[in-house]
């Protein structure tokens, strides 16, 4: 970061030059226009004229295939460019595009939104994304993660409550869905960071709004995770341990369940309303949630995944709380009765 000290110039007009390397990297000519648009946080955007003029051109990516031979490394770099919110990406290779390649391409661009193939030759394909980060709402998609999320805790815990191999399947079906909300939002809130006018027509007024609601996605799909995690398991035991399942154990695996789902719910409506009260009385469920797993684990027979099972919901828990916390956060950026200045 530089400094540059305030120079008066005649009467009544105050000047800061502006640093060189800056002015050569735009392109700036002595007669240029430049514009200034002040933020509402004091601070004051500037930008020439000529970037005015390209603002709509949409910036090319390359990645070179032939050096993407780790394991998913040419998925990631796709996945990573698209949260970035690049818009045009060139996958290309030196010779004739190996057919493993293509199929990675085309897997992973299924599973992001607003991807798509505008161009295919033998030895590139190239990627555009068609999404206008304005049309959205963050917190439309928090709440639709939100949805999948718990949906996915519920169907998982109910296909063991139900020896039930079918309803697993389904929950671990919508884990995929998890994530194309998830990566979704994740490029939003970059374009939000980077751009004040976007980050205010998706609803986001203050900085500090991005970081809570990126924790607060992040949290929603770690419970996806560990949703999907009990699902696998769940599946694994009724094919092998169906009949030796604890009637009684199982069923308060399900109302630990209920209480872990009710309390992620709870601190999402807590986190839109800034209650601080009902955020900390949330926290407070925790621990009787935590007492129950104790129990629970004590009390559990030898048989693989009940105990992993038990815990994940626990850490589904643990990500409620944390999204309350959140709350509390978000909650304390504005005077309230509880807190204010003074």
């Amino acid at each position: 970061m530089e400094s540059r000290k305030v120079q008066k110039v005649g009467y009544s007009t105050l000047s800061i030059s502006l640093p060189s390397n800056w002015v050569k990297e735009v392109g700036l000519k002595r007669g240029d226009t430049l514009f200034l648009v002040p933020e509402k946080d004091g601070s004051l955007k500037l930008f020439p004229s000529n970037q005015l003029k390209v603002r709509g051109v949409v910036e090319e990516y390359t990645c070179n295939s032939d050096l993407c031979v780790g394991p998913k490394m040419l998925e990631r770099i796709i996945v990573g460019n698209y949260i970035l919110g690049r818009d045009l990406l060139t996958v290309r290779s030196s010779g004739r595009m190996h057919s493993e390649t293509i199929k990675e391409i085309r897997g992973i661009i299924r599973r992001l939104i607003g991807i798509g193939i505008i161009e295919e030759t033998p030895d590139h394909i190239t990627l555009q994304c068609s999404i206008d980060p304005r049309k959205f709402h963050l917190d439309m998609l928090l709440r639709r993660l939100s949805m999948i999320s718990l949906t996915i805790v519920n169907e998982a815990v109910q296909a063991l409550v139900d020896l039930d191999e079918s309803i697993a399947k389904e929950a671990i079906g919508r884990e995929d869905e998890a994530d194309m909300v998830y990566l979704l939002a994740m490029r939003l809130l970059i374009s939000a960071q980077r751009r004040r006018d976007i980050a205010e027509e998706m609803g986001l007024k203050d900085p500090l709004q991005v970081l809570y609601f990126g924790l607060v996605l992040r949290y929603l799909e770690l419970i996806a995770d560990y949703a999907e995690e009990i699902a696998r398991g769940v599946i694994d035991l009724l094919r092998r341990y169906k009949d030796q399942l604890p009637r009684q154990l199982i069923e308060r695996i399900g109302d630990m369940t209920d209480q872990a789902r009710n309390l992620v719910m709870q601190s999402i409506d807590c986190f839109f309303m800034c209650d601080i009260r009902i955020a900390n009385n949330i926290l407070g469920l925790v621990r009787s949630i935590k007492q129950e797993r104790d129990r629970l684990i004590q009390m559990l027979p030898e048989i693989p995944h009940l105990d992993l099972i038990v815990w994940n919901i626990t850490r589904i828990a643990d990500r409620g709380a944390g999204i309350a916390l959140k709350a509390i956060n978000n909650a304390l950026e504005k005077e309230t009765n509880i807190c204010s200045k003074g």
